[in-house]
């Protein structure tokens, strides 16, 4: 087969969650390079806006958020060839287990399972309509080394979020549809940026010693430093392209070598 990976997306309408910033960011402008017609959706505007990328406010930890993210995408556009589920974090306090409230977990499973349950749920009868589409879902390392400290209930969604990819895979790929689970570990983003200004300031040490603790923390990142966004929306960018197209039902993990274990 021969491709061509010049505007490789052109005439497609992808979708980006959580688009306004970090790699969501990063991803949706590698998709609008590729060509792509790109949408995305945040709580709040980017601060940098992009008039080539279309904004739909949204909370999509609530079920009505994302019905308004289905019903403008279909409205404006028809249909949507390329849904990536990257909205997701932890708002849940440190501390383990016994500091966690039902609210606690209830949240940060409606943001990082549900909400792309929800959006699939929206998208996928158009694209099993025309046999083709590409969903996908942005887990995290954390699904297999959680940290439970900190991010418990965060961990526990996002390995619920990569067993439904891998059964939705099985379900749709007879369909069309492929379905793709992208597994960071650390990225460093401006709120990554953030967090270890605030461990600085809280241990009177310096940025580099902050980010040491934060990759102590994970077991260490042989290669040295956290990834780029912008190297996460390569591998998505690949992902989603017809140089791909054998490719599904698989989890891509891209972290440093951060998980020990093969």
């Amino acid at each position: 087969m021969e491709f061509n990976f010049e505007n490789e997306l052109k005439d497609k309408i992808a979708l980006v969650t959580g688009g306004s910033k970090g790699a969501g960011k990063a991803i949706a402008d590698r998709l609008l390079q590729a060509g792509a017609t790109v949408i995305i959706t945040a709580r709040n505007k980017p601060e940098e806006e992009n008039e080539n990328i279309h904004f739909i406010a949204a909370d999509l930890s609530k079920p009505e958020g994302t019905q308004k993210v289905v019903d403008e995408v279909i409205e404006k556009f028809g249909r949507l060839d390329i849904l990536i589920n990257n909205m997701g974090g932890s708002e849940t306090p440190a501390g383990g287990f016994a500091v966690l409230s039902d609210e606690d977990w209830e949240l940060s499973f409606q943001t990082n399972l549900l909400a792309p349950v929800r959006l699939d749920r929206g998208f996928l009868p158009g694209m099993i309509n025309r046999h083709e589409g590409v969903i996908i879902h942005i887990a995290s390392i954390q699904a297999k080394l959680p940290l439970y400290d900190s991010t418990l209930p965060y961990a526990a969604a996002k390995a619920a979020l990569v067993n439904y990819s891998k059964s939705l895979s099985n379900e749709v790929a007879p369909k069309g549809v492929r379905v793709l689970t992208v597994s960071p570990g650390w990225i460093m983003t401006t709120s990554s940026v953030r967090m270890m200004e605030r461990i600085a300031e809280s241990t009177g040490g310096t940025m580099e010693e902050a980010e040491k603790s934060v990759m102590d923390a994970l077991g260490g990142i042989p290669f040295g430093r956290p990834a780029w966004p912008e190297e996460v929306a390569e591998l998505v960018g690949f992902l989603v392209s017809p140089r791909a197209t054998y490719l599904t039902g698989t989890e891509y993990v891209i972290d440093g070598g951060t998980i020990p274990t093969i």
